[in-house]
């Protein structure tokens, strides 16, 4: 044994050295994101690392599903000002008097229609109005909002206005068309987002739906290298036991490695994209759908929205990088053939507030426009009513026009083609009926997702008592039932029950008994196979 500057012991290689290459503080989540990569990997399950097996036939039906359709979502961190992206040249003495100092003149106006303009660093997207690949939907907010980031942007993913949710619309769509996930993952990403890693959006009930990195950067490296760390020459011993979890733990961060890296090389670079973040972001992801990688949804992030003070510099490098990636990226599908199969659309939590504040800036506010982008929308134009300008509220903000989750509502539906109970399951819509399309140029043309069923879903719920874990089992209909425990590496290593249910009847496992074998503290997941489906959930072993 060496010590360390910290006092810490640890063993010696097998030439006597201290071995110093793998010794950290061994804190797991510092260590996978000192990698780079979201929360510890591209696929998790409760915080839990996944190992891939065999897709599902569902899964693979879906991938390659006649609709090809992909969605990228394009979050503008830090609440964009709307007022000075899409100006209201038709309101424009109410806006100037409102921000005498940070208004747009009309001699940076890029004309869109006799109402509207955009500012002169968003010039690269004046080929792209031209060509009938943009449009705006007005107003979009909802009800007393949250002026808040963290809030915001919870809500904004999650869609839940009346309570806290951890959970995200995206994900708790992908959690019913990929019900056994954890076993039978699709051969792609469900969804791939870059930077914005702390973001619920993709986060499902038990998993989390996406592949998530912080840095484009990093992305790339795993492209190149399809890194994986050798498991070979560890001990059984406590600190030889640290490293291979952290290894094997890390592995399951490329489970997508090699599938990532063939669609990239199966493509080329456009070239033209600026070498900035946003750039880099578009840069890459134009070539994972060029390659045909089977990702349905991309979220690329351009940060430093939040422009309190010196706002008109800071905001039009900002929309300089956006309008240079979007037109660049669209080009590149054009040329490519894609421009008509990926739609584009941003989202920010918040937008600001209408009057400037005294510091060249402004401040937290409510509605702000949508953009889409893509040949898909069929011309060029506007949706919904613009937000009443002479009407603010106590705050000085203007009152939203357009329910952001009628948008979402509107590209799940008649874009992703997916059902509208399940849209509506996804962005719990559970008073009001379902939220109404927009019409933004697009239809699905009858090619909906449909996911086959059988019967009512297993209800199966786990307990914690006096450092037991319990499941909790009901079916609807007398079935067989098999239930299985997996660690978190995907090694099965105990049946906890295998019997027949009986219609109604309660059945209570008791996992560290029924498993018949000694379980280590920490994440499992169970596999239930019924004469109906299979259902899984992660638990904790205390």
């Amino acid at each position: 044994m060496c010590e360390t500057n910290h006092n810490q012991k640890i063993k010696l290689d097998k030439n006597g050295n201290c071995n110093t290459d793998d010794h950290i503080k061994w804190n797991r989540r510092s260590f996978l994101q000192a990698l780079g990569i979201a929360g510890g990997g591209s696929m998790m399950l409760a915080n839990t690392p996944l190992s891939v097996s065999r897709p599902s036939p569902l899964s693979i039906a879906l991938s390659q599903s006649t609709n090809e359709n992909i969605l990228v979502l394009v979050r503008l961190q830090g609440g964009n000002d709307g007022f000075n992206t899409i100006i209201p040249v038709y309101d424009y003495d109410v806006y100037a008097n409102a921000r005498p100092l940070i208004r747009i003149p009309p001699s940076e106006f890029i004309t869109l229609d006799e109402d509207y303009a955009m500012p002169k660093p968003m010039n690269k997207l004046e080929r792209v109005w031209g060509n009938g690949q943009m449009k705006v939907v007005h107003g979009v907010g909802y009800e007393d909002s949250s002026l808040s980031h963290f809030k915001g942007s919870d809500i904004y993913a999650n869609t839940n206005l009346l309570e806290d949710d951890r959970t995200g619309f995206m994900g708790r769509y992908f959690g019913e068309i990929y019900p056994s996930y954890f076993f039978n993952p699709p051969p792609s990403p469900p969804s791939i987002q870059i930077g914005s890693i702390g973001n619920l959006i993709f986060k499902g009930p038990e998993s989390d739906y996406s592949f998530a990195i912080s840095d484009p950067r990093r992305l790339l490296q795993i492209i190149e290298n399809e890194t994986f760390y050798n498991l070979d020459g560890l001990d059984n011993c406590t600190y030889d036991d640290k490293v291979r979890y952290l290894r094997e733990a890390t592995n399951t961060t490329f489970n997508y490695a090699d599938v990532i890296s063939a669609a990239y090389e199966r493509s080329t670079d456009f070239g033209g994209y600026l070498d900035d973040s946003l750039g880099r972001q578009f840069s890459i992801i134009s070539r994972l759908i060029k390659g045909d990688l089977g990702t349905k949804v991309f979220l690329v992030t351009l940060g430093g929205f939040d422009t309190h003070n010196n706002q008109t510099e800071r905001h039009q490098q900002l929309l300089n990088s956006f309008s240079e990636a979007v037109s660049n990226f669209y080009a590149d599908l054009t040329a490519a053939g894609w421009d008509d199969k990926v739609l584009t659309m941003t989202t920010s939590e918040f937008g600001r507030r209408f009057t400037e504040n005294g510091s060249l800036g402004t401040d937290h506010g409510t509605a702000a426009p949508t953009m889409f982008f893509g040949s898909a929308l069929n011309g060029s134009g506007f949706a919904g009513e613009h937000p009443d300008l002479n009407n603010l509220t106590r705050g000085g903000n203007v009152t939203n026009t357009m329910d952001f989750r009628r948008v979402y509502a509107t590209v799940m539906k008649d874009w992703l083609c997916i059902d509208e109970g399940m849209v509506g399951r996804a962005l719990l819509d559970s008073d009001g009926g379902p939220f109404e399309s927009l019409d933004l140029g697009f239809n699905c043309s009858g090619t909906t997702t449909n996911i086959p069923t059988d019967g009512e879903s297993l209800t199966h719920i786990p307990t914690y008592s006096d450092s037991q874990t319990f499941i909790n089992i009901v079916s609807p209909q007398t079935t067989h039932l098999e239930v299985s425990l997996f660690n978190i590496i995907g090694q099965k290593v105990a049946t906890l029950a295998n019997e027949m249910l009986m219609e109604g009847v309660d059945l209570i496992i008791n996992v560290k008994d029924s498993a018949n074998t000694r379980l280590s503290t920490g994440s499992y997941v169970y596999l239930i196979k019924t004469n109906n489906g299979e259902f899984s959930k992660s638990i904790i072993i205390s």
